[in-house]
């Protein structure tokens, strides 16, 4: 038997974040099917010359990911999410640090999110609730 559930898409996302997150969306769907060291090796190079994302910035990239997708917007969609925020991140000049990891209490999962400032962004938990993997940071300028 199935639950039913709704799940909660950002309203008020301007037109041109909109259509920008639908430019990053293919690209970031295509790099979740490769495995996590190709994935590292992609965004370290993507990453050159940006500067590191404010968690404003961090936060309008992934709301508006989670707008265009309902994919993306599901508790499975966290990996093209994380890596599409980061891509519509880097498209304004900047980069949040992207990271794969795992739930610390059980019932243990994985996930990928994005941080800025330190912190997760957008997500509903409180600090040290995910331990990181596989960690892409801004480059030093």
């Amino acid at each position: 038997m199935t639950t039913p559930s709704a799940l909660e898409r950002p309203t008020g996302v301007p037109l041109g974040h909109r259509l920008a997150a639908r430019l990053v969306l293919l690209p970031a769907i295509a790099l979740a099917l490769l495995p996590p060291r190709r994935i590292r090796a992609v965004l370290g190079v993507l990453r050159r010359g940006a500067a590191p994302a404010t968690t404003t910035q961090a936060q309008a990239a992934r709301d508006a990911l989670c707008a265009v997708s309902l994919r993306c917007t599901g508790p499975k969609g966290c990996l093209p999410r994380s890596l599409g925020a980061a891509l519509l991140c880097r498209l304004q000049g900047a980069w949040p640090t992207w990271c794969a990891g795992v739930r610390v209490v059980p019932p243990f999962t994985a996930h990928a999110w994005i941080e800025a400032e330190g912190r997760p962004v957008g997500e509903a938990v409180p600090d040290g609730y995910f331990a990181p993997l596989v960690t892409v940071e801004p480059a030093d300028r």
